[in-house]
């Protein structure tokens, strides 16, 4: 996983979740934890998606940005 800040391995803090992304730009590896809600399953991320505005996906985290944000890492789109 090169690239990401890697989990802590004691800890289940940062881990593959389902989520739905709020984002105008599917481009980037990374997104904000105030852009990204977590939901149960990959059915719930399929029905809380909108075209155009909120898209589900697989992430990884949440993990600590060098900034201080705390930031989910894009793994795919659904």
């Amino acid at each position: 996983m090169r690239g990401f800040v890697p989990p802590d391995p004691e800890t289940s803090v940062s881990e593959m979740r389902y989520a739905v992304i709020m984002t105008r730009r599917t481009d980037r590896k990374r997104y904000p934890a105030g852009c990204v809600e977590i939901v149960a399953d990959a059915d719930a991320a399929l029905t809380g998606a909108q075209p155009g505005q909120q898209f589900a996906a697989r992430v990884l985290g949440p993990s600590k940005s060098s900034e201080g944000q705390y930031i989910y890492y894009l793994m795919e789109w659904l």
